[in-house]
């Protein structure tokens, strides 16, 4: 088989980071594939031409798309001559549906075989997306289990590889050894704020997980905070949002699952960072907020009873979630002491946590993967 060239869509930050693993998969398959499209720091050090960063292109809700329409339009217009143009071997989509599923039609139109990774969420809101999928993709690789059984029912062509953060969430360090580094007291309540890996997620957030750090700082003398920085961004993104008046609070960089596992409870905005806490297995409060015209839309059209991925993977509620106006500093605070103030509540939840991780798969999801992307550029289906 001769060189091969492929092309790989990772708009957020969780894309990039599964994208690069499976990206670094494929090159152990086969050196000589060459990639390029779109992503972030960590398609760029597995070897990716990036030529749009996934930094400008990541936003949530209705109002924020709007803002960085332009930006967007550039980078579709782009990547729809591109495979126009050179007809790549393969188009390798890891979520992003709004802007991936566009770009998979393009893809079909001219016959490039299209896998998608990650499947969009489209069980949970705007289920019709699902024809446009079973026309538009040639192989749908999920890494929820129960997104198998959805899409046979729409006969597309379906394989669940488990969760790729199996592989990677794992900390470097010792609880007592992280606290240390990061300047903080060992025998202390420790509490992590992880307020999101977007710009607009940050602005709309954080200040209520600011505002739940001094109440419980109030309650709790003894409780210590840090808050993490996404890898899609930088202290520049965050400290300018942080008032003055807040003392006392660790900002950091470090190695996100070291943090996780240095911490006694974790605030966390909805997204990957619940999965990553719940392999941790490190009880947490979510929370969610978009503008008031998604809020508007979105209520009308999810389907779902529950907006955290580890409640929705169990079934149930298994940790808090508070969701727009619900996201008070009060609320968040007061769901924050149930889980603090009860042992029996703590423990309850990690056992809980224990069964979603054991759903997730039994690990090596980039290499399944890899093999799945490999057979499609061999034409092999």
């Amino acid at each position: 088989m001769g060189s091969k060239n492929v092309i790989i869509v990772a708009g957020e930050a969780s894309g990039d980071l599964h994208g690069a693993s499976l990206v670094r998969e494929i090159k152990k398959i086969d050196p000589k594939v060459a990639f390029g499209g779109i992503g972030g720091r960590a398609l760029r050090s597995a070897g990716v031409d990036v030529w749009f960063d996934s930094k400008d292109l990541a936003v949530v809700g209705i109002f924020e798309v709007i803002v960085s329409l332009a930006k967007i339009l550039q980078a579709f217009t782009y990547l729809r001559h591109f495979l126009k143009t050179h007809k790549p071997d393969l188009l390798i989509l890891i979520d992003y549906p709004d802007f991936n599923l566009p770009l998979a039609k393009v893809a079909k139109k001219y016959g490039i075989p299209v896998m998608y990774y990650i499947s969009p969420q489209v069980w949970a809101w705007r289920k019709g997306r699902v024809r446009n999928i079973a026309r538009f993709v040639d192989k749908m690789v999920v890494i929820f289990p129960f997104e198998v059984a959805f899409y046979r029912t729409y006969n597309v062509d379906v394989e669940f590889v488990g969760h790729p953060l199996l592989d990677i969430v794992r900390p470097i360090s010792l609880k007592e050894e992280t606290r240390r580094r990061l300047g903080l007291r060992e025998d202390k309540t420790t509490i992590a704020l992880l307020p999101g890996s977007r710009g607009s997620e940050i602005r709309r957030m954080l200040p209520s997980m600011l505002g739940a750090a001094k109440i419980l700082k109030e309650a709790l003398p003894d409780v210590q905070f840090i808050l993490s920085i996404a890898p899609t961004l930088g202290r520049p993104d965050i400290e300018p949002l942080i008032p003055s008046h807040v003392k006392d609070l660790k900002v950091t960089d470090s190695y996100i699952y070291d943090v996780m596992n240095a911490c006694d409870l974790i605030i966390t905005a909805s997204g990957t960072a619940t999965v990553e806490a719940a392999i941790m297995n490190t009880p947490m409060v979510v929370i969610y907020k978009v503008s008031p015209l998604s809020y508007f839309i979105a209520r009308r059209l999810v389907k779902v009873n529950h907006i955290g991925m580890v409640n929705l993977i169990a079934g149930e509620r298994v940790v808090p979630e508070l969701i727009q106006d619900e996201a008070t500093p009060d609320r968040i605070a007061t769901e924050c002491l149930k889980i603090l103030g009860d042992e029996l509540v703590a423990n309850s939840i990690k056992e809980k946590l224990k069964r979603v991780k054991d759903r997730l798969g039994a690990g090596g999801a980039s290499r399944k993967v890899a093999l799945v992307a490999y057979r499609l550029l061999r034409h092999e289906g």
